[in-house]
C-alpha cells in the first residue's frame, strides 16, 4: 500500500480584498459582522468560470486560507487565547489561534453572489470576512448544512468568553466621513470591541485602519467613543 507524503505543496488559488489592511480591527471569527463586504479574485491559473459552475446554487462557503502575517518557522503546543486575558495557556489545537504548525485559517463567509469580469475572471462577493485584505486563499467549498451545522456541538473554554457588544458613540460630523456603503461594517466592528482582550485602559486611545480610514477612538465600557475619523 503506497504511503502518502510528509509533505505537500499548497497553491494559492485566489485572493481575498477586504477594509482592513492590517491586522487590528478585523473581527474574532467570521459571521460576527455579517455587512463586512469582500471580493474572492483568482489568480491567473484558476480564473476559470467552470471551476465555480454550480457555486451560485449555495448560500454560504468555507474558505481555506494562510496566516500570512503569522508564518514562523518553529511552534508551542500551547498558546494565550486573548479571550481569556492573554496569561491562561492552552492546547494550540484547542484554539483557533494563528500561530500553528501550518498557519491556515479556516473562515465560513455569506457568498451574495459571483460576477464574471472580463479582466479577472469569476469574483466571488461575499460577506461576513474576518481576513486582512490581500490574504491567499488555498481552497474553496460549499458548506453544506446537514453535515456542517451541529447546533447542539460543545463549546469548549469559549463559553467563557461569549462575545459582548458595545454601544458605539460617533458625533454626525465624523460619521459623515464614512462612505453610506460602509457604516453599517464599520459600526459592527466597533461594537465588536476591536480591542486586545487584555486591555481596559478608558483613557486609551486607539487607532484602525478600515476602507481607506484612520479611525480613532476610547473604551469605556460598555461605551466606545469614536474621537476622530480622516481619510488615509
Amino acid at each position: 500500500m503506497p504511503t502518502a507524503p510528509e509533505e505537500m505543496t499548497l497553491r494559492v488559488i485566489a485572493h481575498i480584498h477586504t477594509a482592513f489592511p492590517t491586522k487590528f480591527g478585523i473581527p474574532r471569527q467570521s459571521g460576527l459582522v455579517d455587512s463586512l463586504r469582500g471580493e474572492v479574485i483568482f489568480t491567473p491559473e484558476y480564473r476559470s468560470a467552470d471551476a465555480v459552475r454550480g457555486l451560485e446554487d449555495f448560500s454560504h462557503i468555507w474558505l481555506v486560507w494562510q496566516f500570512s502575517g503569522a508564518v514562523r518557522d518553529s511552534w508551542s503546543p500551547t498558546v494565550r487565547p486573548p479571550r481569556l486575558g492573554g496569561n491562561t495557556r492552552m492546547g494550540v489545537f484547542a484554539t483557533r489561534s494563528p500561530f500553528r504548525p501550518n498557519p491556515l485559517g479556516l473562515s465560513s463567509v455569506k457568498l451574495e453572489g459571483i460576477e464574471m469580469r472580463p479582466e479577472v475572471g469569476p469574483v466571488l462577493l461575499v460577506r461576513g470576512a474576518d481576513l486582512m485584505d490581500g490574504t491567499p486563499i488555498y481552497d474553496i467549498k460549499p458548506y453544506i448544512p446537514y453535515a456542517d451545522c451541529h447546533p447542539d456541538a460543545a463549546e469548549g473554554f469559549t463559553g467563557q468568553t461569549r462575545r459582548h457588544l458595545l454601544e458605539v458613540s460617533c458625533p454626525e460630523e465624523l460619521w459623515a466621513a464614512v462612505p453610506q456603503a460602509d457604516r453599517d461594517a464599520l459600526r459592527g466592528v466597533l461594537a465588536n470591541d476591536p480591542r486586545p482582550s487584555y486591555q481596559h485602559d478608558p483613557a486609551r486611545v486607539y487607532g484602525m485602519e478600515f476602507g481607506g480610514l484612520e479611525v480613532h477612538f476610547t473604551v469605556d465600557d460598555p461605551v466606545l467613543t469614536v474621537r476622530d475619523i480622516t481619510r488615509r
